[in-house]
């Protein structure tokens, strides 16, 4: 399929850390009440029973609010549950492996920290790239960095949109202008925000101006 952009302009990764005040279905609706473009639904502790049945219920409630929902790492439960599509790391299934067995309409996302990586998820048919680490992250600390130069290289290089993720906030996306994203993916600048749907709302403004040059 042909992939908006846009949808990355404000793309949110689930992280259950962050729950307590509030379910993860409560986090995950008061985020989309403000505007969320994408969610990327990550579990990496629960079975696959408990992670299908969280899916199935994170998933309708994005297509309530018309946002596709991709799944973390895991296409038999992504297919299960109705998803829109899978994200995958470098150490995940291959993208042309998950291709194969999906049709055109099925989003893959790949995660590419160098130029070769970007160059080789496009080439397996990847239909967009999250690119990172762009700051240090609260939720990956030991995520390898990536230089606002190599980010600007990899947007110019491929055809893919871009989503930048990794340690961006409010207060640092700035340094990211005019690199050639597509837009801004969050998990705690969103989730440990007091105020999610407000922080949603200035996340996606914020991205917007970054993106498309308009006023924030």
């Amino acid at each position: 399929m042909s992939f908006d952009p846009k949808l990355l302009q404000l793309y949110a990764v689930t992280d259950r850390q962050w729950t307590g005040r509030q379910t993860l279905i409560q986090q995950l609706e008061a985020a989309l009440q403000g505007g969320v473009t994408l969610v990327q639904l990550r579990e990496k502790d629960l079975d696959d029973a408990a992670f299908l049945a969280e899916a199935r219920e994170v998933v309708a409630l994005c297509h309530r609010y018309g946002v596709p929902c991709l799944i973390n790492d895991n296409l038999p439960v992504a297919l299960a549950a109705g998803a829109d599509g899978v994200h995958v790391g470098q150490e995940d299934q291959p993208v042309a492996a998950i291709r194969r067995q999906v049709g055109p309409d099925f989003l893959i996302g790949a995660t590419a920290k160098t130029l070769d990586q970007a160059l080789a998820a496009q080439a397996a048919g990847a239909d967009y790239l999250g690119v990172g680490a762009c700051f240090p992250s609260p939720t990956k600390p030991n995520a390898k960095g990536i230089t606002r130069e190599a980010l600007a290289d990899i947007c110019a290089a491929v055809s893919l949109p871009v989503v930048a993720i990794g340690g961006i906030t409010l207060q640092n996306a700035r340094q990211l202008q005019g690199v050639g994203m597509a837009g801004l993916a969050v998990i705690s600048a969103l989730f440990a925000a007091p105020d999610i749907t407000t922080a949603a709302r200035d996340l996606l403004a914020l991205s917007r101006h970054l993106t498309e040059g308009g006023a924030p």
